[in-house]
């Protein structure tokens, strides 16, 4: 398994065959299609061979025993903020910052004590680094929902395909 820091660099590393198979994420129930996305699969020439949905739940997390009211900044994923923007309209005074990573940020605050800052990440990654869950569940729509597509450089000599992938110039 190879961790990539971003989408840009997942699909340069599938084009480049370092590795076999990529998962990339290509569109969201609350937030639409991830046009970046498209466009790297299309840019890297890269076709998709399998697909899988998640149910994604945004929580927010800080250090042990810190209150909402404490929080002065929330940092995670464009997406995942976009995701949460209702949760925070009742939160006005909390500084929404983008980052790579939802699970990252969540990393930095445990390995740092960062107190006074938030993170959106699944329960996984509260328990994983020992953080409290300040709310649960906080997206917009509860029946949230990822559609991730599994891809590679080459069609794979595999015949159990389900699905066709068109594009239209």
């Amino acid at each position: 398994i190879i961790e990539y820091r971003t989408f840009d660099e997942l699909a340069r590393g599938a084009s480049n065959k370092e590795c076999d198979q990529a998962v990339i994420a290509i569109e969201n129930s609350i937030a639409g299609s991830i046009l970046p996305n498209y466009a790297l699969l299309d840019q890297f020439a890269l076709v998709i061979i399998k697909e899988f949905y998640l149910k994604i739940d945004h929580n927010l997390m800080a250090l042990p025993d810190q209150k909402i009211k404490e929080i002065k900044e929330v940092h995670s994923h464009p997406m995942a903020l976009l995701q949460c923007s209702n949760f925070f309209s009742k939160y006005p005074s909390i500084k929404l910052i983008e980052t790579n990573d939802t699970a990252l940020f969540a990393k930095k605050i445990s390995e740092n004590k960062l107190e006074g800052l938030g993170a959106i990440a699944s329960i996984e990654s509260a328990k994983m680094y020992g953080l409290e869950i300040l709310s649960e569940s906080i997206q917009t729509i509860k029946n949230n929902v990822t559609r991730f597509v599994i891809v590679e450089k080459k069609i794979s000599n595999k015949k159990d395909f389900t699905k066709a992938s068109l594009k239209f110039v």
